[in-house]
C-alpha cells in the first residue's frame, strides 16, 4: 500500500493498516510530504472557494 493519509484526530500522517477512521482522515496522498501539508492545502482551498463568486451566495 502506498497511499498517505493525514489523520486530522491526531495530527499526523498515516499509512497502512493501523490507521484511525477514515471520518478522522484526510487523502489519499501519493506522498509522506503531501499528506504533511493535507492542513494547508484545506485551508487555501477553503480560501479559493470563499472568493470564488460561483459560491458566494
Amino acid at each position: 500500500m502506498s497511499d498517505f493519509w493525514f489523520c486530522v484526530k491526531h495530527h499526523r500522517v498515516e499509512q497502512g493498516e493501523d490507521m484511525c477512521a477514515p471520518i478522522d482522515r484526510l487523502g489519499p496522498f501519493g506522498s509522506r510530504e503531501e499528506a504533511e501539508g493535507a492542513l494547508g492545502k484545506a485551508e487555501q482551498r477553503n480560501e479559493e472557494w470563499d472568493k470564488d463568486p460561483k459560491w458566494n451566495d
